[in-house]
């Protein structure tokens, strides 16, 4: 199961610097590759305003 990230994300970042597998890019809000991500959920831990959570 990936991480999703949901429209509160504010692009600050955090997850993407904090991704162990860098499954997480940043445009106009980050975006997990669910074939990437290794459901590790530090992401979630990171997020500011709790933007990410477990599909």
């Amino acid at each position: 199961m990936a991480h999703v990230v949901s429209s509160d994300c504010i692009a600050c970042g955090a997850c993407v610097d904090t991704c162990p597998v860098s499954a997480i890019t940043l445009e106009n809000q980050a975006a997990v590759d669910a074939a990437a991500c290794v459901d590790c959920g530090a992401c979630e831990g990171v997020c500011p305003v709790g933007a990410i959570a477990a599909e």
